[in-house]
């Protein structure tokens, strides 16, 4: 028997929704698959995201779970449209399930805001610098698996420079800047690229600097998606053994707290760009 492909991130949410709003209206999977004409384990793996579902079946459930919300309907409706493959699908077998959810995450954002407070934010990375934090895991990386994980994190920037590229506010800490990954050379070359970056109409880079002190998310990388309705928001946290996701009310209103803070505390676009060129010079 032919295995399942496993999920990407986009499909298991879209299951998870599906499931939270039977659930809200206090309905059973048994009553779902009499609506759908399946049978309960169908529903159940439609609601793990194991099994594809389609736009006329979200308008029943919704219609039928007696969902008001038109926008809410409509944005699930967009995430069940699997009729188009996405760039990072070249890559499904070679790399990391995770690394190719980031990237569909972001495409599909309205909105992407990152903490970042060792390393400059995958978005706005250069070869060489991506390569050399790419280097530097234990166990280390096969150099074949090294070279297209920065093929795919560079065509993941591409996000930026499309129409209708979402807004994206990268969110720095001083020493991330400071951080010599590749040595001096690489390090002088991402920070002028941080700057040319930083003169998009669409990116806004801020820097915290070491005068703030402690500050909350200390040690988090983030990266805060905001969804085409906010019920789809999604914050995608760094780890050693991979990149985690979480969409509970209370971790997002966490993180938007957060981020908040960083904005609040933050040197402004400007003021941001002039000390970034600063640290180069001192490079």
């Amino acid at each position: 028997m032919p295995t399942r492909p496993t999920p990407s991130e986009r499909q298991r949410r879209l299951g998870a929704e599906l499931r939270s709003m039977r659930l809200a209206a206090g309905r059973t999977t048994e009553y779902a698959a009499g609506l759908l004409g399946l049978d309960r384990t169908k529903v159940s793996n439609m609601e793990t995201g194991v099994r594809a579902t389609s736009a006329e079946r979200i308008r029943i459930l919704a219609s039928n779970y007696d969902c008001a919300d038109h926008a809410y309907v409509e944005a699930l409706v967009a995430m069940a449209d699997s009729g188009k493959r996405g760039w990072w699908e070249q890559y499904r077998g070679t790399l990391p399930q995770r690394l190719l959810d980031v990237a569909e995450l972001e495409w599909f954002a309205t909105r992407l805001r990152t903490l970042q407070t060792v390393h400059v934010p995958g978005l706005l990375q250069l070869s060489g610098y991506a390569r050399a934090i790419f280097d530097a895991a234990l166990p280390p990386l096969p150099k074949s698996e090294v070279e297209l994980r920065v093929a795919q994190r560079i065509q993941r920037q591409q996000v930026l420079e499309r129409d209708n590229a979402p807004h994206y506010i990268a969110y720095v800490h001083e020493w991330a800047l400071r951080m010599q990954f590749g040595g001096r050379r690489t390090t002088r070359e991402q920070l002028q690229h941080l700057c040319e970056m930083s003169e998009m109409e669409n990116v806004d880079i801020r820097v915290l600097t070491t005068d703030v002190g402690a500050f909350p998310g200390a040690g988090h990388a983030v990266l805060y998606a905001h969804g085409a309705v906010p019920q789809l928001d999604t914050v995608q946290l760094d780890s050693a053994h991979g990149g985690e996701f979480t969409h509970a009310d209370a971790q997002l209103a966490k993180y938007r707290a957060h981020m908040d803070w960083w904005h609040a505390e933050s040197l402004d676009r400007q003021a941001s760009r002039d000390f970034m060129h600063d640290i180069a010079r001192q490079l």
